[in-house]
């Protein structure tokens, strides 16, 4: 009687990559060299899959690398200081927020709904309400030393 070798677990590896930028150099080549999976392969396909994201839009991306080292990936929404900086028209947020410049930029409540709607729409968001998303994201700009109006 033989046993058979437990087939290898798939492992979860979590990135963030600019919209069709991906290139096989670090972080990317090596995190996926390591699992055994070219990371030639990957770089294509996710740069095909964002080609209609405005290109360096940074994209957070969950690749989960089989036993046989086959892949799949899922592209989620930016993340949600990257909406607001955008929003605000800064580069980064405050390097210490609630000193002498308590606010780097402004972002209105429209713009924060907005924000909430694109978020809402991630996988593990669709269980929290609008309102709640909004309000973590108003949270989220002021951590970042932006204010928030109405």
């Amino acid at each position: 009687m033989s046993k058979k070798a437990p087939a290898a677990a798939a492992s979860l590896l979590r990135l963030v990559v600019p919209a069709g930028k991906a290139t096989p150099s670090p972080p990317i080549g090596p995190a996926l060299g390591q699992r055994g999976v070219k990371s030639m392969d990957f770089c294509k396909q996710f740069n095909d899959r964002t080609k209609n994201v405005d290109v360096g839009t940074p994209l957070p991306v969950i690749i989960t690398v089989k036993g046989d080292r086959t892949f799949t990936f899922v592209t989620k929404s930016p993340p949600t200081s990257f909406f607001l900086k955008r929003a605000a028209g800064i580069e980064k947020g405050a390097a210490s927020v609630g000193k002498e410049h308590p606010f780097v930029g402004k972002v209105n409540l429209k713009q924060i709904y907005e924000i909430g709607k694109i978020k809402q729409s991630d996988d593990g968001m669709g269980h929290l309400s609008l309102k709640g998303i909004c309000t973590s994201i108003a949270g989220s700009a002021k951590s970042l030393g932006i204010e928030v109006v109405p």
